[in-house]
């Protein structure tokens, strides 16, 4: 099985359930991924003080990572903590989880992602990055690399330019798969050119949601799946209660959703990619890794937060197997 390199901010989630005219007298656009400062955090934990919240290690790369060891896979993440409370929690989450952690130190605070949950399980993220925002690219280095055939990066580390270029550049020199998640529309229109440039010289998967491959390509998300496949290798598109569109360069795969009750979209994304890319290190074809992307997704949003119970993980592993076994069989004929 091939092992997978993620890279993201270190992040831990403030989960938070409010309404929509709490999000809307915040002045912040609903569904939207917000930089604030640490002020600005201060003075949302305040205004929110009464709500019940729930705290988890996250980052999109990180919610990844952990799902993808959750599931039995060989994974481990690169981020940056401060030298606190938080930054240990951090780490001994990952642990606990089975992902090994390659986390640098910094002098400054341990970064938190204030997630805000609207009826609709619709969320409206409000980061501050603190020590996440830290990592620079002298940080890293060719070693890290070595020995994992897959590197995972969130799109929301486009904003530190040096880095992520530069360890893109580190794991096609180690000869690994790259995969990318564009992570949010507005990411997307603020870097557009930058993430087009890094699509068509490093990455080989392109993971989006329906808002964020109309921004990468202005087309409809049937079309936006060729059109990504065509510059990279293969383009996942994800669009809801309707599914995903997955294309490997040869044919459109359209995987219907599975039945949820939807309480908390919240690592909806990151788990369906580490069920791709689980599926992929495993030797499956796009389709069984799409499938087993949509079951993971299917039933994270039917909590709040990310970690899914052991009885749920479960379920997912008889699904691998089942795909494995029939892999094994038709390789075997």
């Amino acid at each position: 099985m091939k092992k997978i390199l993620g890279l993201g901010n270190a992040l831990t989630d403030i989960l938070l359930q409010v309404t929509d005219e709490d999000v809307k007298e915040l002045g912040i656009a609903k569904g939207s991924m917000n930089l604030i400062d640490f002020n600005q955090a201060q003075a949302i934990q305040s205004r929110f003080a009464h709500v019940r919240k729930t705290m988890v290690a996250g980052g999109s790369a990180a919610n990844t990572i952990n799902a993808v060891a959750a599931m039995g896979g060989k994974a481990a993440l690169i981020g940056k903590i401060g030298n606190d409370d938080i930054g240990t929690f951090y780490r001994e989450d990952l642990i606990k989880n089975g992902a090994t952690p390659l986390l640098l130190l910094s002098n400054m605070m341990s970064g938190c992602c204030t997630v805000l949950i609207t009826p609709d399980g619709e969320r409206t993220f409000c980061t501050y990055l603190g020590a996440a925002a830290d990592m620079r690219a002298e940080d890293i280095g060719r070693d890290a690399f070595r020995g994992y055939d897959i590197f995972h990066i969130e799109g929301y580390m486009v904003q530190n330019h040096e880095l992520i270029e530069k360890a893109m550049s580190l794991a096609k020199q180690e000869g690994m798969i790259v995969s990318i998640d564009l992570a949010s529309f507005n990411v997307v229109n603020e870097n557009y050119d930058f993430i087009h440039s890094l699509v068509e010289k490093y990455v080989d998967i392109v993971f989006a949601n329906e808002d964020e491959s109309y921004a990468y390509t202005h087309m409809q998300p049937d079309e936006s799946v060729v059109e990504i496949s065509r510059q990279c290798k293969i383009g996942v598109v994800k669009v809801g209660k309707r599914g995903s569109y997955v294309m490997d360069g040869k044919q459109i795969e359209h995987i219907g959703a599975i039945t949820s009750n939807c309480l908390d979209s919240t690592g909806a994304g990151d788990l369906y990619a580490a069920g791709f890319l689980y599926g992929l290190s495993d030797g499956l074809d796009t389709r069984r890794c799409a499938e087993i992307g949509t079951l993971a997704a299917g039933r994270v949003v039917e909590i709040v937060g990310t970690k899914l119970s052991e009885e749920t993980w479960e379920e997912v592993k008889r699904l691998c197997a089942l795909y494995r076994g029939f892999h094994r069989m038709m390789f075997a004929e």
